[in-house]
């Protein structure tokens, strides 16, 4: 039962999509339970982890610059020229921009986790891409749109600290010193990690039904197309590196999933509503496409024997 949900993921993912956009209200008032989840979630990928996981993926610093280059460089770069080439509105664009220079988000984590790909280096480029945001976010959005718009770093490091950052090293610690005993109770954690990130699925789907109601065909092409363009170059890129298989599936799902939620609180605080659909947009589809292209790389490797990543 527990392998069949873990399968069946995209199926639930749509299938709570489409509930939570006919009863909007009944998921959307279960917002407050976005971050609760996520920190459990998180949990749980630390108790699939060791100290030497991360030691590890520190040896390897040039596959987070890699990552850096994709998110902050061409992912704006691809997000300006879709809006260009569907002629999307000004103010769409703006969103699209905002999305493109975003940070790699807490859900990249989780899919990469589902995914099986490397969680340690996930945790660490979701980590860097935030601390790097500070700066090239501001400037990216000056360079295409000429107007700087400022971050809020306190609430960003905050939230990094108290939903990642937290919890990983909380279950990575007891994996490390008592990871022999609990053995038998890891292979609950992936089927904990799909129903958060289909309960999130609902509840964003829900808070954003008014703007998948006026949807519009050309920006909701330009959203897909960016998240995939993202999967292939972020795959691609190591690829041509020599790195292994794992690491990229872990590059190409963390530049594809962006901290989609900060664009739009940003383009709604200093832009318009309508700049912020691209990043609304943004949070249901990379969650749907990533549980599906999770599913596949799931059936496609094999667990190894005592962790489901590493």
């Amino acid at each position: 039962m527990n392998s069949s949900l873990v399968t069946q993921f995209p199926f639930w993912a749509v299938v709570v999509s489409v509930a939570a956009y006919f009863f909007p209200a009944e998921f959307s008032s279960f917002k407050p339970a976005i971050v609760p989840l996520l920190s459990v979630v998180m949990f749980g990928m630390g108790m699939t982890l060791t100290a030497d996981n991360f030691k590890a993926v520190l040896k390897k610093p040039v596959i987070i610059a890699i990552g850096v280059f994709i998110q902050f460089f061409l992912m704006p770069l691809i997000a300006w020229g879709l809006a260009m080439t569907f002629e999307l509105s000004t103010e769409l664009l703006v969103g699209m921009i905002l999305v493109g220079s975003s940070a790699g988000g807490t859900a990249s984590n989780v899919i990469c986790y589902l995914a099986r790909g490397n969680v340690a280096l996930s945790i660490l480029m979701t980590l860097t891409s935030t601390i790097c945001a500070i700066v090239l976010m501001p400037a990216i959005t000056f360079v295409y749109l000429n107007q700087s718009v400022p971050v809020p770093v306190l609430d960003m490091m905050t939230s990094i600290l108290l939903i990642v950052i937290l919890p990983v090293i909380l279950g990575t610690a007891i994996n490390t010193l008592f990871g022999r005993h609990l053995e038998t109770v890891q292979p609950i954690f992936p089927v904990i990690s799909c129903l958060a990130i289909i309960a999130i699925i609902a509840i964003i789907v829900g808070l954003n039904q008014n703007n998948l109601a006026n949807l519009k065909l050309p920006v909701l092409w330009a959203v897909m197309l960016h998240n995939l363009i993202g999967l292939i170059v972020g795959y691609i890129i190591p690829k041509l590196m020599k790195y292994d298989p794992e690491t990229c599936r872990t590059v190409a799902i963390e530049v594809a999933m962006q901290n989609s939620g900060l664009s739009v609180a940003l383009a709604i605080k200093y832009f318009s509503t309508t700049a912020a659909l691209p990043g609304a947009l943004f949070s249901i589809w990379h969650n749907i496409s990533g549980s599906i292209l999770a599913t596949y790389w799931r059936k496609k490797n094999p667990p190894r024997r005592k962790h489901y990543c590493h």
